[in-house]
């Protein structure tokens, strides 16, 4: 019997070719992936790779975000704790400025006023994680300090007026902090300003002429803090729709990823079955056409 050298070596290549199919096919049944190297499919690498980058970043921005809130949460509380005690110290210097308090009763205001001066300094001073909160990009220092030799007291801001942020997937970029000067002001002005010459105007056994003047600039101070908040607030629910916007693309993308290279296992299940029919059927083939004499067919 004489066979064709080509029809072999035909048959040889697409004998090959059914191997390497069912190798392939056994491969995405059993891992899971239609798409595990460039040569599967190009375009789809190419798209994965970029939803990839994407997801990346979105990953590192929700991680950010993550730290950067709590720090801002704890600046939120801070603040609002500030603006309890100025509140506070307003209603003691109305009271003291009414002119019918006696000598021990302006003292104690003094006192309480001290007090509070000294308790927003330290609110002031506030650190997360070892960085203080207002001090703008000098988070290693202090930035008030209190100078209580000179009458009245005189407070100093050490820290700068850098704004930090972070920047969305997006290329944005969100405000998340606040300065100390622009929220407490620094010297004669602002809060330390105010609460200081207050506590002068509290020192001579009566209110001084000054108390009702000074009285109006620590309401202006705490408008500027209750402003600054309100401020920061802001940032802070910009950051955290952005942050929950964030994970859910991420989330999606990871699913559209997956299902840009994922394999659909009942549908390469039915090609594995058909294909390992041909390859049967081919090796018979192929079997039979290496049989030289008439006497192997009749076995």
């Amino acid at each position: 019997m004489r066979v064709d050298p080509n029809f072999v070596s035909n048959l040889a290549g697409v004998l090959n070719q059914s191997n390497s199919l069912e190798a392939t096919l056994t491969n995405e049944l059993s891992s899971g992936l239609r798409v595990t190297s460039l040569q599967n499919d190009p375009a789809a690498v190419a798209e994965s790779t970029l939803m990839a980058s994407a997801i990346s970043k979105d990953d590192t921005f929700v991680q950010t975000a993550s730290g950067t809130q709590s720090m801002m949460q704890v600046s939120d509380s801070t603040l609002g704790e500030v603006v309890s005690q100025l509140t506070s110290a307003l209603s003691l210097a109305v009271s003291g400025s009414n002119g019918t308090l006696n000598a021990a009763n302006i003292a104690s205001i003094k006192q309480q006023l001290t007090g509070i001066r000294d308790q927003v300094l330290s609110l002031a001073n506030t650190s997360y994680l070892g960085q203080s909160l207002f001090a703008g990009s000098q988070g290693s220092l202090k930035p008030f300090t209190l100078d209580t030799s000179t009458t009245p007291a005189t407070t100093s801001y050490v820290g700068d007026t850098t704004l930090n942020s972070v920047e969305t997937p997006s290329g944005q970029k969100i405000q998340t902090n606040l300065p100390g000067s622009a929220v407490f002001g620094s010297g004669a002005s602002g809060v330390f300003g105010a609460l200081n010459q207050l506590i002068a105007d509290f020192s001579g056994g009566t209110a001084s002429a000054s108390t009702t003047a000074d009285t109006g600039a620590l309401s202006a101070a705490l408008g500027q803090v209750s402003a600054q908040r309100s401020l920061l607030d802001g940032s802070l629910s910009r950051l955290q729709a952005t942050s929950t916007y964030a994970q859910t693309e991420e989330s999606q993308m990871k699913v559209q990823q997956g299902n840009l290279v994922s394999a659909d296992p009942a549908s390469v299940a039915t090609q594995l079955s058909a294909a390992e029919v041909q390859n049967q059927a081919l090796m018979s083939v192929m079997t039979a056409l290496q049989k030289t004499n008439l006497f192997d067919y009749i076995q």
